[in-house]
């Protein structure tokens, strides 16, 4: 029970997908089709992109039943209303991928009241909203799969990253609570924590890596394809670059060991001319 992997098939399921409009959210989405989803859900703010994708994915795959609703994740009323016109027109989501997520970029004396709790929001607390909508249908199915796009950085916190550092550390921490209140009740509802260094989708527009050969900036087909493969293999968590993984080793040495490590790796200069997506 607790060494078998919990493998979901995407073959006649469905799919939702936060932030699902653009950057390795759109690839999934079209991804999951191509793997023979059933049904592809689109959450997103921005109506005119979320049908973009749904164009594609209609063009793509004639008969598929593809779908986009204008959803603020950071609301949970704009959550629960979109959730229950899901449920009412699917009836069901098999594999939810939570993949919205926001950044700033700036100092912390930088950082207004409202850019903080919209990042915590956005990347953190609609974790709980979406998961309390769709997971009562995966318990009672025990079937199901949970996906949370966190990052490295819910892992080491990094200069210029503190409300996003926050936000993931929180993500990161959700997931594994999660996983262990489903290996308690039994249950073979899968859950999946990737934590990706830097991804070229333009929302890290500017940052820099000092040892590209070994934590380059990732390419965004290449992390929807691992995610997409992690869940078919049952898979709990992955880190990319696999280098990543070391930085929870190293918390376990003093922290000037730590900030020595960090700056050899030129980790808190990554941001220095962050500019963000424009």
């Amino acid at each position: 029970m607790f060494i078998r992997p919990k493998v979901v098939s995407f073959t006649g399921a469905t799919v939702l997908i936060t932030g699902g409009a653009t950057g390795i959210g759109r690839l999934m989405a079209l991804g999951a089709a191509d793997r023979g989803a059933k049904a592809v859900i689109i959450w997103n703010r921005n109506a005119t992109r979320g049908q973009e994708v749904v164009d594609e994915l209609k063009a793509a795959h004639p008969h598929i039943k593809a779908k986009h609703y204008s959803v603020d994740v950071s609301d949970a009323e704009s959550v629960h209303s979109n959730a229950q016109a899901v449920l009412a027109e699917f009836d069901r989501v098999d594999i939810l991928i939570n993949n919205a997520g926001v950044v700033n970029g700036k100092p912390v004396l930088e950082l207004s009241e409202e850019e903080i709790r919209r990042t915590v929001e956005v990347n953190t607390l609609s974790l709980f909203r979406t998961v309390r909508e769709f997971l009562p249908g995966m318990l009672q199915r025990d079937y199901g799969s949970i996906v949370t796009i966190s990052s490295a950085a819910g892992l080491v916190g990094v200069a210029k990253q503190s409300d996003y550092n926050v936000s993931k550390f929180g993500a990161v921490g959700f997931t594994q609570s999660l996983r262990a209140e489903l290996r308690k009740q039994r249950s073979n509802v899968h859950t999946l924590l990737y934590c990706p260094y830097y991804i070229s989708t333009g929302m890290f527009d500017g940052v820099k890596t000092k040892f590209s050969c070994l934590l380059p900036i990732l390419k965004p087909q290449d992390c929807a394809d691992q995610v997409l493969d992690a869940i078919a293999k049952g898979t709990q968590m992955k880190v990319n670059p696999p280098i990543v993984r070391l930085v929870q080793i190293m918390h376990a040495f003093p922290v000037p060991i730590v900030d020595a490590a960090l700056e050899f790796f030129g980790i808190h200069k990554t941001m220095e001319d962050f500019t963000g997506r424009q």
